[in-house]
């Protein structure tokens, strides 16, 4: 499950009744956040006191709701992830390719989408970023 990032992100987050229509189980599935969306994140409670990531301004908002925001472009804990800043979302769709399948599916989905002449450079630095929070049995 991906939650997307937008202008109406802040006042979905207040909309108890939005959110209760929402089942997350980071049991069962692999849940990711980009930007502002890691505010539905806090809100329904799958981040905890965990630090997460989000962009530069929803980070004030995240603050708000007790969200530590790291300066970082992706972490993981478990099944959920958060990634901020537009262009992290390559970490965020790496780590969950990864997750559901291998590394290796991973690299070559970002050798597809790479820009020409740097494919080796952008695999490399998501590697370095995302497998750190990839458990072992993905990795090959």
């Amino acid at each position: 499950m991906l939650i997307g990032s937008g202008i109406y992100t802040r006042q979905i987050a207040q909309d108890q009744g939005l959110l209760n229509q929402l089942r997350l189980d980071p049991a069962r599935q692999i849940i990711g956040a980009q930007c502002s969306g890691t505010l539905l994140l806090a809100r329904l409670g799958l981040i905890g006191t965990l630090p997460a990531c989000t962009d530069l301004t929803t980070k004030p908002w995240g603050a708000e709701a007790g969200v530590q925001v790291l300066d970082a472009p992706f972490v993981a804990h478990g099944s959920v992830a958060s990634a901020g800043g537009c262009l992290a979302s390559i970490y965020l769709a790496a780590w969950m390719i990864a997750r559901g399948d291998s590394w290796a599916a991973a690299a070559d989905a970002l050798h597809y989408v790479a820009p020409v002449g740097e494919k080796a450079e952008w695999i490399a630095r998501a590697e370095a970023v995302v497998m750190p929070f990839v458990p072992i049995s993905a990795t090959t």
